[in-house]
Formats: C-alpha cells, sequence, structure tokens
C-alpha cells in the first residue's frame, strides 16, 4: 500500500498542495498518495486522529488551524517553536512531531529570485502568523536590517519582543519595529507582505520611499495575479515584483523532504504551475 499523506484546512479546494506532491513523488519515485481534506472548525483534532489512525503518515497544515497543530503536536522543531504555528505535522514512533517549513520556503524562493540575503534591507509587513513563520530563517539568512511594521505598532513591537534571543544574538542593532508610515525610516532591498490584505484585494497605507534601486516587492499571497500590494509598489519604485507561488512550493519540498529523505527539484514543479496562474503584469 502507498504511504498516505494530505493536506487538511477550511476551506481546502483551491489547495495546490495535492498537486505539488505528486508531481514530487513521481520526479522522485516514491511511493506515495497525497490528499486534500476538509475539516470542521470544530474538527481539526478529530481529523488529524482519524487520518492517524488509518495509518496517514505526515499532513500538511493550513489556514485556519496552524496554530492549533502548533498545540497539538507532541514534539516541536526550533523553527516551529519560534513561529508558535506548524504546517508541518510527521507522525513517527507513537508521536506527533510538528514543523514550520514556511519560513524555509519564503528563504529558498528569495534566493532563486536572485536576492542577495546577506546583505538584504528587509521591510516585514505584518505582525501576525504568516509573519512570525518567516521571521527565524530570515534572521538566519544573515539580512543586514529588519524592519517589522504593522497597523498596530505596539503588536509589532510585542512581535520582536516574542523573539528577543534571537534577534539580539542575530541581528544586534539593526531591527525595529513600528506603524505604517514608521517603516519610511529607511529604504529597502526586499519589501514582504505578509498580511491577509491581498486577500480582499487591499494594501496597507504605505509612505512613499521604501523601495532601493533594485528592490524586490514580495506578496505572500499567490495565484491573484498583480494584486493591490504589487500594484502598489510597482507605482512607488519597486523593481522586481513576485507572489508566493515559489514559496509554496518550496516549502512544500521543505515538507517532503522531511518525511521522504529525498529533496525534489522543484524548478520544474514552479514552472508548470506559473502557466496555469494569472500573471504579474
Amino acid at each position: 500500500m502507498p504511504d498516505r499523506y494530505a493536506v487538511v484546512g477550511h476551506p481546502i479546494s483551491h489547495s495546490k498542495s495535492p498537486a505539488i506532491h505528486a508531481a514530487f513523488a513521481a520526479q522522485t519515485g516514491q511511493d506515495m498518495i497525497y490528499e486534500a481534506l476538509l475539516a470542521p472548525l470544530d474538527g481539526f483534532a478529530a481529523t488529524v486522529g482519524q487520518f492517524r489512525a488509518e495509518g496517514g503518515r505526515g499532513m500538511n497544515i493550513t489556514v485556519p488551524f496552524k496554530e492549533e497543530a502548533w498545540r497539538l503536536a507532541d514534539r516541536l522543531t526550533e523553527r516551529a517553536s519560534l513561529a508558535r504555528a506548524v504546517n508541518t505535522l510527521s507522525f513517527n514512533a507513537g508521536e506527533v512531531q510538528g514543523d514550520n517549513t514556511d519560513g524555509a520556503g519564503l528563504v529558498r524562493d528569495l534566493e532563486t529570485l536572485g536576492c542577495r540575503l546577506a546583505t538584504a534591507r528587509v521591510l516585514l509587513l505584518g505582525a501576525g502568523g504568516a509573519a512570525r513563520g518567516v521571521v527565524a530563517p530570515l534572521l538566519e539568512s544573515g539580512v543586514s536590517r529588519l524592519f517589522v511594521a504593522n497597523r498596530t505598532s505596539s503588536r509589532a513591537e510585542q512581535f520582536l519582543e516574542d523573539f528577543a534571543d534571537m534577534l539580539v544574538y542575530c541581528m544586534p542593532g539593526v531591527l525595529a519595529a513600528g506603524g505604517w508610515q514608521d517603516a519610511a525610516a529607511a529604504p529597502y532591498d526586499i519589501v514582504i507582505n505578509a498580511t491577509s490584505a491581498s486577500l480582499t484585494d487591499e494594501t496597507p497605507p504605505l509612505p512613499d520611499g521604501l523601495y532601493a534601486p533594485g528592490s524586490l516587492a514580495y506578496d505572500m499571497v499567490y495565484g491573484r495575479g498583480l494584486t493591490a500590494f504589487l500594484k502598489q509598489a510597482r507605482a512607488q519604485g519597486a523593481t522586481t515584483l513576485a507572489d508566493g507561488l515559489g514559496m509554496l512550493v518550496e516549502q512544500a519540498a521543505e515538507a517532503f523532504e522531511l518525511w521522504r529523505g529525498v529533496r525534489p527539484d522543484t524548478a520544474p514543479v514552479r514552472d508548470m504551475l506559473r502557466a496555469a496562474t494569472p500573471p504579474l503584469a
């Protein structure tokens, strides 16, 4: 029998994860199946428990269950502990291990896009779960400056306090947080939208002067073409625009390697999905 894996969320019919993992399995010769499971909003733990009881080997977790998955896991990786959110569960030796591959996926995609993270000045928009999942890998990549901006500046400041030990260790003296207008303190090489604004075709009220020459505007939302955030970024001087499709594929590859012990080639899978996605133009 093939090994079983799944992605669970609510809603879930839009998920591209089954197609991604099917492509990875075919490419690497893995005997596995991967399905999408719709969990009731009050039935996440039961859905995971049933899948595990039926012999499931692992699950990806999407909205709105990542924080609940963090609480459900018996053991957490360091990056999941820092993020306080889990997007990958592995069922091993009678325990549930929780991991978060989102940040690693973002960093790999940024590198694919040609970003020199070791010298990059980064503006991260948002202080919610999406932002939490990517901060640690961004810091570990050696970015030279990080500013966390949020609609409520106090929440952005608390966000940095939650990561205080790691932040001081990795980046003493090059961190700041505040509201949207506070972000104007310096131009940035990379501006990452980790808010949910693009889901409603809105954008944070950002000041002018954020984008340095050669800069990248990156929207974590994918599959919506030129979002309001990316339109704003282009008008304000961003050189390159990108959505989160590459991050989706790269975080999936990270989970696939955790489960199967082999790293798939993401380029053909990313190209396959991009061909079926509205262009960023």
